[in-house]
């Protein structure tokens, strides 16, 4: 039992076809693929390789008379190894699909069973190819369904908003659904896939002996009447409109806003209700609102002064007065002449 061996009974070089599915199915929903999608990826190689196994483990007696070369007829391998890696890889598949989220576990319980059941008992039988064509099918739908869970953890749906962000969301607000919605969308990418793994499937049964080619011109022509089908479906699906994010604002606010903002209203400037033409657009021209000036701020108050006071009343200087001369000196009598002249003389001894 070597590497090589095992490599061989799990056709790893085919592993490279595997993540397309649920890559797919992430573009059938519209959103960016995330964390859960490279869930769904791991749970999709888990189930193929577990498929692979027990292809080889339910073909043993067959192989070991046609392909007596195979890892189990050879003996590289023993059958309750390879019927052992076969329910490992069954379970790891459906936990790598839990942790993507119910409606992924529940895709991924699904096509584990249409796994077990192709490989056990549809694969000889006239519905081996409608249940190859079932599990490609689910495994496409694993995907988007993971990819769908994933943005709608992160606020971002599928339906409401692809693609981006809703602002204002809680986180989780399309968890809702989201599984139910993944899956409808995937069901156009999923019928073209199946379509196209039920045509390879019929014709590859028929390979050895041969046959008409009827069979594989109508499973060809089926495959592009349901792709060119599925591809008008989402052309004509458009963008759908976001819904609209909630003001973070407090009610007062936004109240006071709206009174202070009155609603725009466009009068039309021609006749007829619809303005003249101008000389970029013409007639119905809808008139661009010309931007309003902000509302002018009240000034700042700033802090409060007292009221100024009025300074006292100034007296007025005093007025100085001379002092009196002694001429003007009451109770004061005029001098007396003194004796002099002829009366003086007259008057001597």
């Amino acid at each position: 039992m070597t590497w090589r061996a095992w490599a061989e009974l799990l056709r790893v070089s085919a592993l490279f076809t595997v993540p397309g599915d649920a890559l797919a199915g992430a573009a059938a929903v519209g959103v960016r693929p995330n964390g859960r999608t490279l869930l769904a990826v791991g749970s999709s190689l888990c189930l193929y390789e577990a498929g692979m196994a027990l292809n080889d483990w339910a073909d043993r007696e067959v192989d070991a008379v046609e392909r007596p070369h195979r890892p189990i007829p050879s003996g590289r391998v023993s059958a309750g190894a390879a019927l052992g890696a076969a329910g490992a890889l069954t379970g790891a598949g459906l936990v790598l699909a839990s942790r993507a989220g119910r409606p992924a576990l529940a895709v991924a319980s699904a096509l584990s069973v249409t796994v077990w059941s192709y490989d056990l008992y549809f694969k000889h039988t006239a519905g081996g190819p409608a249940a190859m064509a079932a599990a490609r099918g689910l495994d496409l739908v694993l995907g988007a369904v993971a990819t769908d869970s994933g943005a709608a953890r992160l606020g971002v749906g599928s339906g409401d908003a692809r693609g981006a962000g809703v602002p204002g969301a809680p986180r989780g607000a399309f968890a809702a659904g989201g599984g139910r919605r993944g899956i409808l969308a995937a069901v156009p990418s999923a019928a073209v896939l199946s379509a196209h793994t039920y045509a390879v499937t019929s014709v590859s049964r028929h390979e050895a002996q041969g046959g008409s080619t009827a069979m594989p011109l109508a499973a060809l022509a089926a495959t592009i009447g349901l792709g060119a089908l599925a591809t008008r479906g989402a052309r004509g699906a458009g963008v759908r409109a976001v819904p609209e994010a909630s003001d973070p604002a407090p009610r007062s606010v936004r109240a006071g806003r709206e009174r202070e903002l009155p609603p725009l209203s466009l009068t039309s400037r021609g006749s007829g209700g619809l303005p003249p033409a101008s000389g970029r657009g013409g007639a119905g021209e809808i008139p661009r609102p010309s931007p309003r000036p902000p509302a002018p701020r009240p000034p700042h108050p700033g802090p409060r002064l007292p009221p100024p006071t009025s300074p006292p009343p100034r007296s007025p200087p005093p007025t100085s007065v001379p002092p009196p001369s002694p001429s003007c000196t009451p109770h004061s009598t005029p001098p007396r002449p003194s004796p002099s002249g002829p009366s003086a003389v007259a008057s001597g001894p």
